[in-house]
């Protein structure tokens, strides 16, 4: 009985719940994450200037994609200042004919190409989505199930195929399993979390059947940039310009592996090449801003609220308390393991930032348990999957509402969070847990 209260008074325990609850309540997200951090450091005795310090020490920890979600907000809106989203999106619609399916296929595509072929990440959704609601309202589809195939394909690639953001994602695995007592090659990692493309792939079919009636929208402006509108669909010296910039951001990103000097180059190449004039230069960083802002500031307190839950300590003792009750149960102790990933992940909402917490907790203790290599390698991946399938924290939720929305008619928690969290992280759960047991 002492132990189930411990678990019920961690502060991991009620400062997520009190997360998840304002979120629902509709409060916004940067507040209920800074509410959930102060409320975590409270329990844990934390003085409220230590929170304070925590929370802004943390934010170091998401700073560089922070950073590179701004750049590559204002490098969105230069692109729809030169109208060539509107080009793409005439294209796109000539092959569509009003089939829904083709529609949600492409967008599949793109999100699963952004993780891997050309990473580029969320940054494609502010660039093709918005232009694309028009052609969303006339068909009447329901933006929860656009959301879905979106968090999907953002997501999905990362624990199964090991290309692009994917082998970043199961080096961490590899890197911190070896680290604390469980040596794993890189390449093997995604041989023990496949089963979790299984689990997305579930999802997605439970989802786009759930959410396959139609939907009404209004025929509202995009509010957060307008696109310049022209009935000529030739490629123009500003759209060739955009293209060469696209280029000059994929190969500044994947030469020098960092997303902001990739921004600054397909800017940099913009507006040298005309596309986008020095005098205008102020707006389309503001615009920039409008359109991947939040998600940037959202990920700064998470990485806050990551520090002042690291500083408690109250990691390792939910896992104290939660494995005082277990005994040797292996049922139950997988179950709870990836209860707690839930638990943890929900807050930090990063997969990538969430593993090396997770490691030093969960291999000590699978092998104490006797739980497997393999095994041990699926927990892992699972939990962190979950933190970015259904966190209101995550860039995985943020970004398909930075796009969905941009007409001020998606929202983030009830038409994002909310779906993608019931068909991602209950299937999830279940292969996450059925790979732990059979591996």
């Amino acid at each position: 009985m002492t132990e189930i209260i411990e678990i019920i008074r961690n502060p991991i325990t009620i400062s997520v719940l009190v997360m998840c609850v304002l979120c629902l309540l509709k409060l916004n997200v940067i507040l209920s994450l800074l509410v959930a951090s102060i409320v975590a450091g409270l329990i844990a005795g934390l003085g409220v200037s230590d929170i304070i310090g925590g929370i802004i020490n943390g934010f170091g920890t998401n700073g560089t994609n922070a950073l590179a979600y701004l750049l590559l907000g204002a490098f969105a809106a230069a692109l729809a200042d030169t109208g060539l989203a509107d080009i793409l999106t005439h294209h796109i619609s000539r092959q569509i004919k009003g089939r829904k399916w083709v529609l949600l296929l492409i967008l599949l595509i793109c999100a699963c190409l952004s993780g891997t072929v050309i990473p580029i990440h969320i940054a494609f959704i502010p660039i093709l989505v918005p232009p694309m609601l028009a052609i969303m309202n006339k068909m009447k589809m329901d933006r929860r199930q656009a959301a879905c195939v979106l968090e999907c394909g953002l997501v999905a690639m990362y624990p199964t195929i090991p290309i692009g953001y994917g082998i970043i994602f199961q080096g961490i695995i590899a890197d911190n399993m070896t680290k604390y007592g469980m040596p794993i090659e890189l390449m093997q990692v995604w041989h023990y979390t496949l089963i979790l493309g299984v689990a997305f792939a579930v999802g997605l079919a439970a989802s786009w059947w759930f959410y396959r009636k139609p939907r009404e929208y209004k025929d509202a402006e995009v509010t957060v940039f307008q696109a310049k509108k022209s009935e000529d669909t030739r490629l123009k010296k500003d759209h060739v310009v955009s293209l060469i910039a696209i280029a000059g951001t994929l190969f500044g990103q994947l030469y020098w592996d960092s997303m902001p000097l990739g921004a600054m180059i397909g800017m940099a190449v913009m507006i040298i090449g005309g596309a986008v004039k020095l005098r205008d230069t102020d707006s389309t960083v503001a615009k920039g801003i409008g359109i991947m802002g939040t998600i940037a500031f959202v990920m700064l307190v998470a990485g806050g609220y990551a520090n002042v839950i690291n500083e408690t300590g109250a990691v390792d003792s939910l896992i104290e308390a939660t494995l005082a009750i277990l005994g040797d149960n292996r049922t139950v102790f997988v179950i709870v393991l990836i209860l707690i990933g839930l638990l943890v992940t929900m807050g930090i909402g990063s997969s990538f930032g969430t593993v090396p917490v997770l490691a030093v907790i969960y291999v000590p203790l699978c092998m104490q348990m006797g739980i497997s290599v393999g095994a041990t390698c699926c927990l892992i991946a699972c939990a962190a999957c979950l933190g970015d399938a259904g966190s209101p924290a995550s860039d995985s939720t943020l970004g398909p509402t930075a796009g969905l929305n941009a007409d001020g008619q998606h929202d983030h928690i009830w038409d994002t969070c909310v779906p993608t969290f019931l068909f991602y992280n209950i299937p999830l759960a279940v292969f996450g847990f059925i790979g732990a047991m059979i591996l």
